[in-house]
């Protein structure tokens, strides 16, 4: 018979105990001990939706991405034939195709993995070396470590998956081939902002073996890792994304408690600066700039799989509920929308506020120079995304469950699935997760158990919860704390309901003019825009694709608008326009004067709330993750509002491809002509050459001044102020030279302004002579 309510031991305080116990590799002393430990992969079973994206991984991009990367070919790859040429692409890609297998069990890709690990493990020099040899004297006649990162994960998966017995004498020769290094070695390249991945395996590897010598190298690369202790050292979004966690995870072995408070703290400042928009992410299209931090900038999808992962290491090491919330705000509003609905194809950057998904650079949003929003296979494109995000969904669905150190299990993140796991004395229990969740809030779990068993059952309560609820066999039981402990002997068929109600709520985002987002739960939601598909390249199987918006996007919330729940049937994936099982709708107003640029990009926010006469209309919200186009960050509107102009439009004979085309005029004045705190505008690599920059003032205006701001880096770069400049005026069909007043000024460090008689005009070009050796650029461009 079930036991009766009273007999239901609730935990007030919360979360287990950080102890040596558990059933499943606890850390050694002198290592901190953790709350949590990781189950072996194939002990999760992922159901429901969640099973729905990882069959779409097996059938799509990484699944397949063997078949069409010339990285992954095995007969020339330097993982296999340490002669030949290789990086990072195959350590990124089998990472994550390895765990597809694991969590899937599909025998095909099972297969692959381990004809790969053979290879790899079959390799291994005399002294521990196992990469491309031409990597051991890559960096300064120094080895690059930095590949070998991800792959040592691989290994530790499939030893945990199979039992491998070549895989621990392999990865002990390798890290004490790293052991002998100089200590310069490591202080180079990627691999010094990266060491957290490599500390992460030594501490495995320890733990499995005793050998001290592995917590010296620990030291070794905290020594010579980039100091994310006093600061941030990398505004590089996917360097920050695994780095800012590496002073905790040496506080593991430390114990000094300004390393732990040093990951948090990174964590703060990075969200604090470029993360003010919902989605999970931050502002990271390469690195993180400054006068860049609009909504619709975006975070590199290795940015996304790579946060997710340092978040599920930072709830197993502190037991801090805050990390596990972040990690599925990423997975269910950011990761589903940076591939395409049937993950065949994917892009660079997802941004919270985006209307048009082309195949064209974007010079006032994004750094790097090629185009990174259409969806692509992205073999060379993209490359190190497409290789890389398979680890997302594989990670997540293993990081559903954890075994705690007093013999238990948690269930520390939501999704339908089973789990069976060793728990008590060392009974092996089954549980039965079924759920919609994030679509729903209810969850229900089922006990199978050979014979009765007691055991501590952990469910987490999400920072965004309240009034949660938690029945067994239909008792209600109190609840406390960040994860809701159950306590008592459990017999098979047991049922524990716990239901987590999810209100409509609203965050403001007061550094992005007070724009708004709108979550449900630990969904977001974003406007429905009808999105138009459209072939630009590829085949049949990978297909390349852009995305147009086919209605109005350019809305805004009114003040203290209603939310309605519209619930729907539930299509195949949710993570589609045409699946999602719920919307909303809300009231908004159009704001004309929001536009596209000059490239089609999303215009900037500008002060709100934002004035507008337009009428109210009721419009539909749906799940961010599910919503190819949109718009994310909302701004107010009110009829008495702040008038929102129409952005100038600017176009140029050439403009650099890291530089942006809005840079002029984004209001922002240099403290000198060389600041490069600020976006900035330039015709490099032009030299010697007439260029121009030109206005379209979006309405005729009166015009008699004319003011710039050159950008001269002298001392650091080759652009210089220009030899001459001139402004011009579009008269009809015929571009006209105004009558100035005042001489054209090129004097760095200030404003030149020059006056002239007045024209009226829609068109203002400022002509450039670069000097001969020279390029140029301008900072501020205003025009009166």
């Amino acid at each position: 018979m079930p036991e009766s309510a009273h007999a239901v031991a609730v935990d007030q305080a919360g979360g287990p105990p950080a102890t040596r116990g558990g059933h499943y590799v606890p850390q050694r002393a002198p290592l901190k001990p953790v709350p949590f430990q990781k189950l072996p992969p194939g002990a999760i079973e992922p159901r429901g939706w969640l099973a729905r994206q990882l069959e779409l991984q097996v059938n799509g991009l990484c699944g397949r991405y063997d078949e069409i990367s010339d990285f992954l070919v095995y007969d020339t790859n330097g993982w296999v034939d340490p002669a030949q040429g290789a990086w990072e692409e195959l350590p990124y890609w089998l990472r994550g195709f390895g765990d597809l297998g694991y969590v899937t069990g599909d025998t095909g890709v099972l297969t692959r993995t381990q004809r790969w690990i053979d290879g790899i493990l079959a390799t291994q020099a005399p002294d521990g070396w196992f990469c491309p040899e031409r990597l051991r004297t890559s960096l300064e006649d120094g080895p690059d470590f930095w590949p070998g990162m991800p792959l040592l994960a691989a290994f530790r998966s499939w030893y945990e998956y199979s039992g491998d017995e070549r895989v621990i004498p392999f990865m002990t020769k390798y890290l004490q081939f790293q052991n002998t290094q100089p200590a310069e070695v490591f202080n180079r390249s990627w691999g010094a902002f990266r060491w957290g991945d490599n500390i992460d395996t030594a501490y495995w590897l320890y733990n499995r073996t005793g050998d001290e010598w592995l917590l010296d190298l620990v030291t070794k690369m905290h020594s010579g890792s980039a100091d994310y202790i006093t600061g941030i050292p990398t505004w590089h979004n996917v360097n920050l994304a695994q780095g800012f966690r590496e002073p905790l995870q040496y506080w593991l072995l430390s114990g000094d408690v300004q390393h732990r408070a040093a990951t948090y703290r990174n964590y703060a400042t990075v969200m604090g600066r470029y993360g003010q928009f919902p989605g999970g992410g931050f502002a990271g299209d390469e690195n993180s700039r400054p006068g860049f931090g609009d909504p619709r900038q975006g975070f590199e999808t290795c940015g996304i799989v790579e946060l997710m992962h340092s978040c599920e290491l930072l709830t197993r090491f502190t037991g801090d509920t805050v990390w596990t919330d972040r990690c599925e705000e990423l997975a269910f509003n950011s990761l589903p929308a940076s591939y395409d609905p049937q993950q065949q194809v994917m892009h660079y950057i997802t941004c919270a506020n985006s209307v048009q998904l082309d195949d064209r650079p974007k010079h006032g949003q994004f750094e790097n120079p090629f185009a990174m929003q259409a969806y692509k296979y992205g073999v060379h494109q993209y490359r190190c995304c497409p290789h890389n995000y398979g680890m997302g969904w594989p990670y997540y669905a293993q990081e559903l469950w954890l075994a705690t150190t007093d013999n238990g299990l948690a269930a520390s993140m939501y999704a339908a699935s089973k789990v069976t796991a060793r728990v008590g004395a060392g009974d092996l229990v089954s549980i039965v997760q079924d759920t919609e969740y994030p679509f729903s809030d209810k969850i229900t779990f089922t006990v199978r158990t050979a014979r009765d068993v007691r055991f501590p059952f952990y469910l987490r309560r999400p920072g965004w919860a309240q009034d949660v609820s938690v029945d067994v066999n239909g008792q209600p039981v109190r609840t406390a704390g960040e994860w809701m402990k159950v306590d008592r002997t459990w017999h098979s068929g047991d049922r524990v309901e716990l239901v987590l109600p999810m209100r409509t709520t609203t965050r403001v985002w007061n550094d992005n003019h007070d724009s708004i987002s709108v979550d449900r739960g630990p969904l977001t939601y974003s406007l429905k825009i009808d999105e138009r598909y459209e072939r630009i390249g590829g085949t049949e199987d990978w297909p390349e694709l852009a995305v147009y918006p086919e209605s109005p996007w350019n809305y805004g919330l009114v003040p203290d608008a209603q939310f309605d729940v519209v619930r729907r049937d539930a299509g195949e994936n949710p993570f589609t326009t045409e699946g999602v099982p719920l919307a909303l709708t809300t009231q908004a107003r159009r704001i004309p004067q929001w536009e596209t640029d000059t490239e089609d990009v999303v215009g900037l926010l500008q002060p709100d709330p934002a004035r507008s006469s337009e009428p109210v209309e009721t419009v539909t919200l749906i799940p961010m993750g599910a919503a190819r186009l949109r718009i994310t960050s909302f701004p107010q509107v009110s009829s008495d509002g702040e008038e929102w102009i129409r952005r100038t439009r600017i176009t140029a004979s050439h403009v650099n491809d890291g530089d942006s085309l809005e840079a002029a005029d984004d209001g922002r004045l240099p403290t000198s002509s060389a600041d490069t705190s600020i976006p900035r505008f330039t015709w490099w690599d032009r030299r010697g050459t007439t260029e121009w920059i030109q206005y379209d003032l979006r309405e005729v205006r009166d015009l008699s001044q004319a003011s710039v701001y050159w950008f001269d880096d002298t001392g650091s770069g080759e652009s210089r102020v220009p030899d001459s400049w001139r402004v011009l005026w579009l008269d009809g069909e015929t571009w006209r030279a105004v009558d100035n007043t005042i001489p054209y000024a090129v004097t760095a460090d200030q404003l030149n302004t020059t006056t002239f008689t007045p024209v009226r005009t829609q068109y203002v070009r400022v002509e450039v002579g670069l000097r001969p050796t020279c390029s140029g650029g301008v900072l501020h461009l205003a025009l009166d």
